[in-house]
């Protein structure tokens, strides 16, 4: 996709509909949001409750950093799919519309904080190793829903893939090129990776303009 068929699609009736409809975490509402999941594990009644919610804690954790879909996170191989050294994550690339294709695999670095607090939750927990991921979703989505609830959040952004979008919203800002924001979130189409562009406002207007693009 060429700069003048970004700024085409960027500035057509269809990407507007599309970005409108987009919700997704500012940073305070990240932050707050990451410490009452982060307290929700640490301050645990007990072990064994300590034991479920530090599941959920990593794996929101690891949406948040990989911008994945709940299904490719719940579905990380804990043993095999996670380079403690490096920090690279593997997955599976599960699209919805096109759930009996062939899977495919991605590669998504993580931060090196993120794999440190999976293998000190294994170290701490040995019984949970190759199933720190495994967890029911719809289990998972009422969690999310509580406690981002509870944190005052509004009941748009209550649901787990806000993550998704908030990741592709930092990367866009941060300046990664959108090929590579493209290749993280696993889309098969460069347009749909563009519809982040048009919530980054004047940030993401001086990246485009500064390589070109706009």
């Amino acid at each position: 996709m060429d700069h003048n068929s970004i700024k085409s699609y960027y500035g057509s009736p269809a990407f507007s509909q599309v970005w409108q409809n987009i919700d997704y975490l500012n940073e305070k509402q990240l932050k707050l949001l990451t410490a009452k999941f982060r307290n929700s594990f640490e301050k645990a009644p007990n072990p064994r409750v300590a034991r479920i919610r530090g599941r959920y804690f990593l794996i929101f954790l690891f949406l948040r950093y990989t911008g994945a879909r709940i299904s490719e996170v719940t579905g990380i191989d804990d043993q095999a799919d996670v380079d403690y050294r490096t920090g690279d994550v593997t997955m599976a690339v599960l699209k919805r519309h096109h759930p009996h294709k062939k899977k495919m695999r991605k590669m998504v670095p993580v931060p090196l904080q993120a794999v440190k607090k999976l293998a000190r939750y294994l170290a701490q927990y040995p019984e949970m190793k190759g199933k720190a991921f495994s967890v029911d979703r719809s289990n998972f989505f009422g969690i999310f829903k509580k406690l981002t609830l509870e944190c005052g959040l509004p009941k748009t952004l209550a649901h787990p893939h806000v993550l998704r979008h908030t990741r592709a919203m930092e990367l866009v800002r941060a300046g990664v090129p959108l090929t590579i924001v493209q290749q993280i979130l696993g889309h098969a189409n460069l347009n749909t990776t563009a519809v982040y562009l048009q919530f980054s406002g004047q940030e993401a207007k001086a990246i485009l303009k500064d390589r070109g693009l706009i």
